[in-house]
C-alpha cells in the first residue's frame, strides 16, 4: 500500500515545491520511490496554475534536483488520501489545523522542521518569496536537514506497514 506524503506552504511556488523535490529525491534514494507518493499543495489560492517560483527552480537545479510543478490549494478532502501532511511554517500548521475533518486528520499533520534535530524551538522554514536568493538558498538547506529525518519516520511507516 502506498504511503502519502504532500508538503504545504503558503502559495505552493517556493518552499513547498522545494520540499517536494527534495524529498523525493530522498525517497528514490532510499529505494522507496514506488512504495511513497509525495506532492505539494498552498493554503492559498494565489498561485494556482503556475510553476514554481524561477528562483526555487534555480536553487534546486543548482542541487541537483528536479522539478516540475504546477501550484494548486490544499483541499480538505485530501486528508482522506494522505497519510502525512507536512506544513512548512506555523501558520500553515495553524491553517490545516482549521481544515483537517476529523481529530485523526489533524494528528496527520506535522512541522518539516520537527524532523531536523538542529531546528530546536525554530520549527518554522521562512518564506524566501519578498527576499534575494539567499533566503533560497537557506530554505534549501533547512529543507535537506529535515529530510533526512523525515525519511527514517517514513521509512519506519512504510515497513511498518509491511509487516
Amino acid at each position: 500500500m502506498t504511503y502519502r506524503v504532500c508538503f504545504v506552504c503558503t502559495g505552493n511556488i517556493c518552499r513547498s515545491p522545494m520540499a517536494e523535490s527534495v524529498f523525493r529525491a530522498r525517497v528514490a534514494e532510499a529505494g522507496l520511490d514506488g512504495l511513497v507518493e509525495i506532492d505539494s499543495a498552498g493554503t492559498g489560492d494565489w498561485h494556482v496554475g503556475e510553476d514554481a517560483d524561477p528562483r526555487t527552480v534555480a536553487v534546486l537545479g543548482k542541487s541537483g534536483y528536479a522539478t516540475a510543478h504546477t501550484a494548486r490549494v490544499f483541499d480538505r478532502s485530501w486528508f482522506a488520501r494522505r497519510d502525512l501532511v507536512i506544513a512548512l511554517d506555523s501558520s500553515h500548521l495553524r491553517a490545516l489545523r482549521l481544515l483537517a475533518p476529523t481529530p485523526e486528520d489533524a494528528r496527520k499533520i506535522r512541522l518539516l522542521r520537527s524532523y531536523a534535530p538542529s531546528a530546536g524551538d525554530d520549527l518554522d522554514v521562512p518564506d524566501p518569496y519578498y527576499g534575494g536568493p539567499d533566503g533560497f538558498d537557506d530554505c534549501l538547506e533547512m529543507v535537506e536537514e529535515a529530510s533526512v529525518g523525515l525519511l527514517a519516520a517514513v521509512r519506519e511507516a512504510v515497513e511498518g506497514r509491511a509487516t
